[in-house]
């Protein structure tokens, strides 16, 4: 059996709720719950076989509901891979949305800026990301029920979702900026001389999640997309050490604007939905 089953049997005894779309809530996010008709709460802990958050400041828990009648599930606080588990275990919370329906990932997180251009407090639309620093959630056996062996990743964040991201913050009159999204294991930061690197490679923002995630979601068929939160400079551009609490004091402060950025990119999504 499928690390997966189990948990999706127990979760569909709980519920027989069927989202259409998946949020991860990254640090300072958790308050977007406020915004959902909840219809069922499943904690991670009560699952058979599942991973629990061990990070301040993640709950720990699925939560299913209606977001202006948009069925959704939010992932309130995720796994990592710097917690000890294998990746396999880190998106099995992923492949699980996947498994009860849902169809479109909205990835978010709280990320170091490298982009010399980038400050604290800004958001960030991923429209690329760089794996290679952490291990493949695909290595061993094939989930050929999920996708294929050797899943094609030219596109791994979706144009079209991209687009309502963007549209929403018009709307919203948020500035947004857009880069590629640079994962390493954690849980120490990155040393001046790794970010150096990571800038010559490409990358605008590092963090310590969402890459492995959407390399599953995409091998399982789901659309994606991502925001992250540029919580603090990167170490050598940052004048002074780096802290979880500078982290979570950031993600705090914008709060408010990511919450209504995620809510109006979410009901665009639904509409694309619909249209396809």
């Amino acid at each position: 059996m499928n690390e997966w089953n189990e948990a999706l049997q127990y979760v569909r005894s709980r519920t027989d709720f069927v989202p259409r779309i998946a949020v991860v809530l990254g640090s300072g996010l958790g308050g977007f719950a406020e915004k959902i008709d909840v219809q069922a709460v499943v904690n991670y802990s009560d699952i058979p076989g599942f991973p629990r958050s061990t990070v301040a400041g993640h709950a720990g828990r699925f939560l299913f509901g209606t977001l202006r009648d948009v069925p959704v599930v939010l992932m309130q606080g995720r796994v990592h891979y710097y917690e000890g588990y294998s990746m396999r275990e880190v998106v099995l919370p992923i492949r699980l949305m996947r498994l009860l329906g849902a169809q479109i990932l909205l990835l978010t997180n709280a990320a170091g800026g490298i982009n010399p251009a980038f400050s604290a407090g800004d958001l960030m639309c991923i429209t690329g990301q760089i794996a290679s620093f952490v291990p493949s959630p695909l290595i061993g056996e094939n989930a050929d029920e999920l996708g294929p062996r050797f899943p094609d990743m030219s596109h791994i964040y979706d144009d079209t979702l991209t687009g309502c991201i963007r549209a929403a913050a018009n709307k919203l009159n948020i500035p947004v900026r857009s880069g590629v999204y640079l994962q390493t294991s954690g849980p120490n930061y990155e040393s001046p001389q790794e970010i150096r690197m990571y800038g010559l490679l490409g990358a605008d923002a590092v963090g310590m999640s969402t890459a492995c995630e959407a390399i599953a979601a995409v091998h399982a068929g789901m659309r994606v997309c991502g925001i992250s939160c540029i919580s603090n400079l990167a170490a050598g551009i940052s004048p002074t050490p780096l802290t979880h609490a500078e982290v979570q004091q950031t993600a705090d402060r914008v709060a408010p604007l990511f919450r209504a950025l995620v809510e109006n990119a979410v009901l665009r999504m639904a509409k694309t939905l619909s249209e396809s």
